[in-house]
């Protein structure tokens, strides 16, 4: 009679094509991982193509890709498209660099000290859960309509709900790290700068790109607030003349931007944590 070691056999590996997409939790081939980027991107523009020619639509409800390049080629001739961009990278730049600066720290310390956690994480989840747009009356009164308010907004919109998820992130550090640091004759800052900061730097890199999102949705929003430049108030603008093919360029360009931005986010990720990104 055999004895059971306790250890279950792993089930066949099937060499498929259908297995193979549907791998769970592991790498798939790169080809496949890049035949799969391509389509995300190319099916619903092929869609949009066949829409626009075949169906009846009208342009001003659904311009054709090819009305939406002709809107851009004219926007960028004329430099106002560059000027947009420019003053909207501005403002979420300054507001983003300015929240993540401040939420950071602050979300490490009330990850790390049950007191400072006290002491503010009421405080930041009542101030998440209202709009950054409701202060936008306040804003105004007391920063006026420069570039200021528009700033600010972007600040509050992304302030408390990175330093809220950098503590998370510092929440999950094991104990059995910490304490075996301080048996190796650490102090309270050496374990604060040198084995917790380090340990969940992927996941502040984490939380930064995905509030990096949010930035770009306020800053919609921010340029409602008397601009005269920017990607929101060229959208507005165009909605105003139902300008369909420019609010197309003007979203177009958002997401673009967007997604750079996330993957050199995802790059900075590999580069500095590269520990964390083998895990994934």
């Amino acid at each position: 009679m055999t004895q059971s070691t306790g250890i279950e056999p792993s089930p066949p590996q099937s060499k498929s094509g259908f297995d193979v997409f549907w791998r769970l939790a592991e790498d798939i081939p790169k080809p496949l991982q890049t035949a799969l980027m391509v389509t995300s991107i190319g099916l619903p523009l092929l869609l949009w193509w066949i829409v626009t020619t075949f169906g009846n639509v009208d342009p001003k409800f659904l311009p054709s890709p090819a009305d939406v390049a002709r809107a851009f080629g004219r926007l960028w001739s004329t430099r106002e498209l560059l000027k947009d961009t420019v003053a909207s990278l501005w403002r979420v730049g300054v507001g983003f660099l300015l929240a993540a600066i401040c939420s950071i720290p602050v979300g490490v310390l009330m990850g790390s000290f049950p007191s400072i956690r006290a002491l503010l994480e009421p405080l930041f989840g009542l101030m998440r859960y209202m709009p950054a747009p409701a202060f936008i009356p306040l804003l105004i009164l007391y920063l006026g309509i420069g570039e200021e308010p528009k700033i600010m907004l972007i600040f509050i919109g992304v302030f408390f709900f990175n330093s809220l998820m950098v503590m998370d992130t510092v929440k999950f550090v094991p104990k059995d790290l910490i304490e075996a640091t301080y048996t190796l004759g650490g102090d309270r800052l050496q374990t604060l700068l040198q084995v917790i900061f380090p340990y969940v730097l992927s996941g502040i890199i984490d939380a930064c790109r995905i509030n990096l999102a949010a930035a770009w949705q306020l800053v919609i929003v921010s340029e409602l607030i008397a601009a005269t430049e920017g990607l929101g108030r060229r959208i507005s603008v165009a909605g105003r003349f139902l300008k369909t093919d420019e609010i197309f360029v003007g979203l177009i360009v958002i997401g673009v931007i967007g997604l750079v931005f996330d993957l050199l986010f995802q790059y900075l990720l590999r580069v500095s944590c590269h520990w964390a990104s083998q895990k994934r």
